[in-house]
Protein backbone atom coordinates (compact mmCIF):
# COMPACT_ATOMS: atom_id res chain seq x y z
CA UNK A 1 0.00 0.00 0.00
CA UNK A 2 0.97 3.60 -1.16
CA UNK A 3 1.54 5.60 1.95
CA UNK A 4 -0.18 9.18 1.86
CA UNK A 5 -1.22 11.97 4.30
CA UNK A 6 -4.77 11.83 3.44
CA UNK A 7 -6.94 11.12 6.23
CA UNK A 8 -10.34 9.85 4.26
CA UNK A 9 -12.75 7.65 5.35
CA UNK A 10 -15.11 5.55 4.20
CA UNK A 11 -17.91 4.10 7.00
CA UNK A 12 -20.16 1.43 5.05
CA UNK A 13 -23.12 0.80 7.55
CA UNK A 14 -24.80 3.86 9.13
CA UNK A 15 -26.11 1.65 12.09
CA UNK A 16 -25.65 2.23 15.58
CA UNK A 17 -22.28 0.79 15.56
CA UNK A 18 -21.17 2.67 12.19
CA UNK A 19 -22.97 6.18 13.63
CA UNK A 20 -21.35 5.19 17.08
CA UNK A 21 -17.98 5.27 15.63
CA UNK A 22 -18.69 8.15 13.32
CA UNK A 23 -19.82 10.48 16.79
CA UNK A 24 -16.90 9.42 18.35
CA UNK A 25 -14.39 10.27 15.21
CA UNK A 26 -16.22 13.77 14.92
CA UNK A 27 -15.48 14.62 18.82
CA UNK A 28 -11.94 13.20 18.94
CA UNK A 29 -10.93 14.93 15.34
CA UNK A 30 -10.42 11.34 14.26
CA UNK A 31 -10.14 12.14 10.53
CA UNK A 32 -10.19 14.75 7.61
CA UNK A 33 -13.57 13.59 5.58
CA UNK A 34 -15.94 10.64 6.47
CA UNK A 35 -17.81 9.30 3.89
CA UNK A 36 -20.97 7.40 4.55
CA UNK A 37 -22.60 4.63 2.62
CA UNK A 38 -25.75 2.76 3.62
CA UNK A 39 -27.92 0.36 1.87
CA UNK A 40 -30.82 3.16 2.77
CA UNK A 41 -29.02 6.27 1.26
CA UNK A 42 -31.31 8.60 2.73
CA UNK A 43 -30.81 7.36 6.07
CA UNK A 44 -26.85 7.83 5.33
CA UNK A 45 -27.74 11.83 4.11
CA UNK A 46 -29.92 12.01 7.87
CA UNK A 47 -26.75 11.45 9.62
CA UNK A 48 -24.38 13.43 7.55
CA UNK A 49 -26.76 16.37 8.15
CA UNK A 50 -26.63 15.49 11.71
CA UNK A 51 -22.82 15.34 12.14
CA UNK A 52 -22.18 18.13 9.95
CA UNK A 53 -24.46 20.42 12.60
CA UNK A 54 -21.82 19.08 15.44
CA UNK A 55 -19.10 20.49 13.29
CA UNK A 56 -18.81 23.69 14.92
CA UNK A 57 -18.47 21.94 18.10
CA UNK A 58 -15.80 19.44 17.11
CA UNK A 59 -12.18 19.72 18.27
CA UNK A 60 -11.02 20.20 14.27
CA UNK A 61 -13.15 20.36 10.70
CA UNK A 62 -14.36 17.62 9.12
CA UNK A 63 -15.92 17.06 5.60
CA UNK A 64 -18.87 14.57 6.21
CA UNK A 65 -21.53 13.56 3.85
CA UNK A 66 -23.32 10.48 1.91
CA UNK A 67 -21.15 9.04 -1.12
CA UNK A 68 -20.96 5.94 -3.05
CA UNK A 69 -18.61 3.01 -3.79
CA UNK A 70 -16.99 5.41 -6.27
CA UNK A 71 -15.62 7.57 -2.92
CA UNK A 72 -13.52 4.86 -1.92
CA UNK A 73 -11.15 4.93 -4.89
CA UNK A 74 -8.97 7.32 -2.71
CA UNK A 75 -9.90 6.54 0.80
CA UNK A 76 -6.92 5.93 3.29
CA UNK A 77 -9.23 3.43 5.31
CA UNK A 78 -12.35 2.07 4.71
CA UNK A 79 -14.82 0.92 7.84
CA UNK A 80 -17.38 -2.37 8.04
CA UNK A 81 -19.78 -2.61 10.24
CA UNK A 82 -22.83 -3.24 7.78
CA UNK A 83 -24.36 -6.69 8.52
CA UNK A 84 -27.20 -8.11 10.39
CA UNK A 85 -26.90 -7.10 13.87
CA UNK A 86 -26.82 -10.17 16.87
CA UNK A 87 -30.10 -10.52 18.74
CA UNK A 88 -30.93 -11.57 22.09
CA UNK A 89 -30.80 -16.02 22.42
CA UNK A 90 -27.93 -15.21 18.99
CA UNK A 91 -24.70 -16.22 19.75
CA UNK A 92 -21.86 -14.58 16.76
CA UNK A 93 -21.38 -17.33 15.15
CA UNK A 94 -25.03 -18.22 14.43
CA UNK A 95 -24.58 -15.11 12.16
CA UNK A 96 -22.18 -16.29 9.73
CA UNK A 97 -24.57 -17.68 6.73
CA UNK A 98 -26.28 -14.24 6.93
CA UNK A 99 -23.36 -11.95 7.13
CA UNK A 100 -21.08 -13.60 4.66
CA UNK A 101 -22.68 -12.92 1.30
CA UNK A 102 -23.17 -9.27 2.87
CA UNK A 103 -19.56 -8.93 2.91
CA UNK A 104 -18.67 -11.02 -0.34
CA UNK A 105 -21.26 -8.08 -1.91
CA UNK A 106 -19.87 -5.05 -0.32
CA UNK A 107 -15.60 -6.13 -1.07
CA UNK A 108 -16.52 -5.81 -4.25
CA UNK A 109 -17.84 -3.04 -4.80
CA UNK A 110 -15.08 -1.55 -2.96
CA UNK A 111 -12.94 -3.59 -5.01
CA UNK A 112 -14.39 -2.43 -8.13
CA UNK A 113 -13.73 1.62 -7.60
CA UNK A 114 -10.05 1.05 -7.69
CA UNK A 115 -9.16 0.62 -3.66
CA UNK A 116 -5.79 0.27 -2.56
CA UNK A 117 -5.83 1.05 1.48
CA UNK A 118 -6.50 -0.27 4.82
CA UNK A 119 -10.14 -2.36 5.29
CA UNK A 120 -11.07 -2.61 9.18
CA UNK A 121 -13.89 -5.30 9.64
CA UNK A 122 -16.19 -5.41 12.60
CA UNK A 123 -19.15 -7.33 10.98
CA UNK A 124 -19.68 -10.22 13.32
CA UNK A 125 -18.45 -13.08 13.66
CA UNK A 126 -15.51 -10.41 13.12
CA UNK A 127 -12.56 -13.16 12.79
CA UNK A 128 -14.42 -15.23 9.91
CA UNK A 129 -16.13 -12.07 7.83
CA UNK A 130 -12.29 -10.65 8.22
CA UNK A 131 -11.26 -13.50 6.71
CA UNK A 132 -13.63 -13.10 4.06
CA UNK A 133 -13.01 -9.54 3.36
CA UNK A 134 -9.49 -10.49 2.96
CA UNK A 135 -9.93 -13.39 0.67
CA UNK A 136 -12.00 -11.75 -1.93
CA UNK A 137 -10.23 -8.12 -1.84
CA UNK A 138 -7.48 -9.45 -2.91
CA UNK A 139 -5.58 -6.97 -0.72
CA UNK A 140 -2.25 -7.60 1.47
CA UNK A 141 -2.43 -9.70 4.29
CA UNK A 142 -1.76 -6.12 6.64
CA UNK A 143 -4.11 -3.84 4.85
CA UNK A 144 -7.24 -6.01 6.05
CA UNK A 145 -7.90 -6.91 9.65
CA UNK A 146 -10.74 -6.61 12.03
CA UNK A 147 -12.01 -5.23 15.44
CA UNK A 148 -11.11 -8.49 16.61
CA UNK A 149 -10.81 -8.52 20.68
CA UNK A 150 -10.14 -4.55 21.20
CA UNK A 151 -13.54 -4.27 22.84
CA UNK A 152 -12.91 -7.20 24.97
CA UNK A 153 -9.85 -6.33 26.61
CA UNK A 154 -11.22 -2.35 27.13
CA UNK A 155 -13.88 -4.61 29.24
CA UNK A 156 -12.10 -6.38 31.21
CA UNK A 157 -9.49 -3.58 31.97
CA UNK A 158 -12.70 -1.36 33.21
CA UNK A 159 -13.45 -4.43 35.35
CA UNK A 160 -10.12 -5.00 36.24
CA UNK A 161 -9.82 -1.42 37.04
CA UNK A 162 -13.04 -1.74 39.44
CA UNK A 163 -11.90 -4.24 40.92
CA UNK A 164 -8.32 -3.19 41.92
CA UNK A 165 -9.06 0.38 41.73
CA UNK A 166 -6.32 1.75 39.72
CA UNK A 167 -6.75 3.80 36.66
CA UNK A 168 -7.81 1.41 33.76
CA UNK A 169 -4.98 2.95 31.52
CA UNK A 170 -2.55 1.61 33.72
CA UNK A 171 -3.74 -1.97 33.91
CA UNK A 172 -1.79 -4.16 30.51
CA UNK A 173 -4.19 -6.88 30.34
CA UNK A 174 -5.46 -8.61 27.31
CA UNK A 175 -8.52 -10.83 25.65
CA UNK A 176 -7.25 -12.99 22.67
CA UNK A 177 -8.28 -15.66 20.45
CA UNK A 178 -12.36 -15.46 18.52
CA UNK A 179 -14.19 -12.36 19.37
CA UNK A 180 -17.07 -14.96 21.05
CA UNK A 181 -17.32 -17.84 23.40
CA UNK A 182 -13.72 -19.19 22.92
CA UNK A 183 -11.85 -16.05 23.94
CA UNK A 184 -9.90 -15.85 27.07
CA UNK A 185 -7.54 -13.53 28.91
CA UNK A 186 -4.00 -14.00 29.07
CA UNK A 187 -3.15 -13.30 32.85
CA UNK A 188 0.24 -14.54 33.17
CA UNK A 189 1.24 -11.67 30.40
CA UNK A 190 -1.19 -9.28 32.73
CA UNK A 191 0.39 -6.43 34.68
CA UNK A 192 -0.54 -3.37 36.06
CA UNK A 193 1.76 -0.85 35.67
CA UNK A 194 5.27 -2.52 35.84
CA UNK A 195 4.02 -5.48 38.20
CA UNK A 196 2.45 -8.85 37.25
CA UNK A 197 -1.44 -8.89 38.05
CA UNK A 198 -1.09 -12.36 39.36
CA UNK A 199 1.52 -11.39 41.76
CA UNK A 200 -0.48 -9.01 42.93
CA UNK A 201 -3.39 -10.86 43.88
CA UNK A 202 -1.01 -13.55 45.29
CA UNK A 203 0.14 -10.69 47.77
CA UNK A 204 -3.14 -9.27 48.50
CA UNK A 205 -5.23 -11.26 50.60
CA UNK A 206 -8.51 -8.97 49.78
CA UNK A 207 -7.86 -10.22 46.10
CA UNK A 208 -8.59 -13.88 45.06
CA UNK A 209 -8.23 -15.67 41.82
CA UNK A 210 -11.52 -16.59 41.59
CA UNK A 211 -12.88 -13.36 41.49
CA UNK A 212 -10.48 -12.89 38.27
CA UNK A 213 -12.54 -15.53 36.69
CA UNK A 214 -15.81 -14.28 37.34
CA UNK A 215 -14.48 -10.69 35.48
CA UNK A 216 -13.43 -13.12 32.45
CA UNK A 217 -16.72 -14.31 32.66
CA UNK A 218 -18.80 -10.87 33.06
CA UNK A 219 -16.36 -9.58 29.86
CA UNK A 220 -17.25 -12.90 27.76
CA UNK A 221 -20.73 -12.86 28.40
CA UNK A 222 -20.99 -8.59 28.63
CA UNK A 223 -22.71 -8.62 24.95
CA UNK A 224 -24.90 -10.89 25.84
CA UNK A 225 -26.45 -8.85 29.23
CA UNK A 226 -26.27 -5.80 27.23
CA UNK A 227 -28.17 -7.14 23.97
CA UNK A 228 -31.08 -8.01 26.70
CA UNK A 229 -31.23 -5.34 28.16
CA UNK A 230 -31.47 -2.68 25.36
CA UNK A 231 -30.83 -4.82 22.08
CA UNK A 232 -27.66 -4.00 20.74
CA UNK A 233 -23.99 -2.94 21.82
CA UNK A 234 -22.27 0.13 20.04
CA UNK A 235 -20.84 2.87 21.92
CA UNK A 236 -17.95 1.05 23.11
CA UNK A 237 -17.00 -0.78 19.84
CA UNK A 238 -17.64 2.55 18.08
CA UNK A 239 -15.01 3.82 20.15
CA UNK A 240 -12.66 1.09 19.87
CA UNK A 241 -12.59 1.82 15.98
CA UNK A 242 -12.12 5.31 16.53
CA UNK A 243 -9.10 4.28 18.63
CA UNK A 244 -7.37 2.19 15.99
CA UNK A 245 -8.16 4.82 13.19
CA UNK A 246 -6.07 7.72 15.10
CA UNK A 247 -3.77 4.54 15.44
CA UNK A 248 -3.72 4.09 12.23
CA UNK A 249 -3.34 7.84 10.76
CA UNK A 250 -0.61 9.00 13.48
CA UNK A 251 1.47 5.93 12.51
CA UNK A 252 1.56 5.23 16.11
CA UNK A 253 2.53 1.71 16.34
CA UNK A 254 0.04 1.39 18.29
CA UNK A 255 -0.14 -2.53 20.59
CA UNK A 256 -4.26 -2.72 20.07
CA UNK A 257 -5.47 -6.52 19.98
CA UNK A 258 -7.43 -6.91 16.41
CA UNK A 259 -8.30 -9.77 14.42
CA UNK A 260 -4.70 -10.20 12.55
CA UNK A 261 -3.42 -12.94 9.69
CA UNK A 262 -1.44 -15.44 11.59
CA UNK A 263 1.08 -17.71 10.49
CA UNK A 264 3.09 -20.51 12.33
CA UNK A 265 1.53 -18.76 15.30
CA UNK A 266 1.81 -21.89 17.96
CA UNK A 267 0.93 -24.01 15.13
CA UNK A 268 -2.02 -22.73 14.06
CA UNK A 269 -2.04 -21.01 10.33
CA UNK A 270 -4.09 -18.77 8.33
CA UNK A 271 -6.56 -17.62 9.58
CA UNK A 272 -7.92 -14.32 11.32
CA UNK A 273 -7.69 -14.10 15.26
CA UNK A 274 -7.70 -11.47 17.96
CA UNK A 275 -3.97 -11.05 19.10
CA UNK A 276 -2.11 -7.61 20.28
CA UNK A 277 -0.75 -6.24 16.84
CA UNK A 278 1.22 -3.23 16.13
CA UNK A 279 -0.88 -1.00 13.90
CA UNK A 280 0.60 2.09 11.84
CA UNK A 281 -0.19 3.94 8.42
CA UNK A 282 0.21 0.78 6.57
CA UNK A 283 -2.34 -1.37 8.79
CA UNK A 284 -1.19 -4.40 10.75
CA UNK A 285 2.73 -4.06 11.25
CA UNK A 286 3.36 -7.16 13.27
CA UNK A 287 0.88 -9.59 14.96
CA UNK A 288 3.04 -10.22 18.19
CA UNK A 289 4.45 -13.22 19.27
CA UNK A 290 3.42 -14.10 22.82
CA UNK A 291 4.59 -16.45 25.16
CA UNK A 292 1.86 -18.55 26.53
CA UNK A 293 1.63 -21.32 29.21
CA UNK A 294 0.58 -24.82 27.83
CA UNK A 295 -3.19 -24.17 28.95
CA UNK A 296 -2.76 -20.64 27.29
CA UNK A 297 -1.61 -22.67 24.07
CA UNK A 298 -4.31 -24.95 24.23
CA UNK A 299 -7.31 -22.02 24.87
CA UNK A 300 -5.76 -20.32 21.80
CA UNK A 301 -5.42 -23.50 19.65
CA UNK A 302 -9.32 -24.75 21.05
CA UNK A 303 -10.22 -20.95 19.99
CA UNK A 304 -8.45 -21.22 16.45
CA UNK A 305 -10.34 -24.61 15.74
CA UNK A 306 -13.77 -22.89 15.97
CA UNK A 307 -12.71 -20.00 13.82
CA UNK A 308 -11.36 -22.79 11.23
CA UNK A 309 -14.83 -24.86 10.99
CA UNK A 310 -16.80 -21.85 10.82
CA UNK A 311 -14.70 -21.01 7.62
CA UNK A 312 -14.74 -24.52 6.02
CA UNK A 313 -18.72 -24.38 6.25
CA UNK A 314 -18.49 -21.73 3.77
CA UNK A 315 -17.25 -21.49 -0.37
CA UNK A 316 -14.60 -19.29 -0.35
Amino acid sequence: MESDKTRKVVLIGAGFVGMSYAYSLLNQGGCDELVLIDKDSKKAEGEAMDLNHGVAFAPKNMKIYAGSYGDCKDASLIVITAGAAQKEGETRLDLLKKNSGIIKQIVDSIMSSGFNGIILVTTNPVDIMTYVAYKYSGLEKQQVFGSGTSLDSARLRYLLSDYLKIDSKSIHAYIVGEHGDSEFPLWSNANVGVKPLLDIVSEHKEYKLEDLEKIYVDVRDAAYKIIEYKKSTYYGIGMALCHITKAIFNDANSIIPVSGYIDNYYDVDGLYIGMPAIINRDGVREVLKIHMSKTDQDKFKDSAKVIRESIGKMDI
